[in-house]
């Protein structure tokens, strides 16, 4: 390479960093304190999304407030709880894909699966035709 080459090389990546530098100055950090404040207006407000990354929160447009009392909410979430009406944790009401549970305890299923493995009845995993 030429010294001319180098020169300006040189000079490009001085510039760069001098305008990144002076760039990164105008906009200076906020300090603690004042994200503090901005954490604890958009909570008031109801901006920030739940902890998990839920669903953001949606504008409140009728802007009332709940005509149902804390104590009223907990009595009926207590009668619903003793009712069975609630859904678990992270889960649902709704019944279960294999609809009725099992009938037949786990060694007469045991006994069954060793009965077809005797006879070649069993179809290897990956769906394939019965091993003979």
């Amino acid at each position: 390479m030429s010294s001319k080459t180098i020169l300006l090389s040189a000079l490009a990546i001085a510039a760069t960093l001098a305008w990144q530098s002076v760039s990164a100055q105008a906009s200076a950090p906020v300090s603690r304190d004042q994200r503090k404040a901005d954490t604890a207006a958009a909570n008031q407000a109801g901006q920030l999304t739940p902890a998990g990354g839920g669903e953001a929160p949606k504008a409140n447009s009728t802007g009332k407030s709940s005509t149902v009392s804390r104590d009223q909410r907990k009595a009926e979430t207590a009668q619903m709880n003793q009712e069975g009406k609630l859904a678990p944790a992270g889960g649902s009401l709704a019944e279960p894909p294999h609809g009725k549970p099992s009938t037949k305890t786990k060694a007469q299923r045991a006994a069954e699966i060793e009965e077809a493995r005797k006879k070649g009845e069993m179809v290897p995993a990956g769906g394939g035709h019965p091993i003979k």
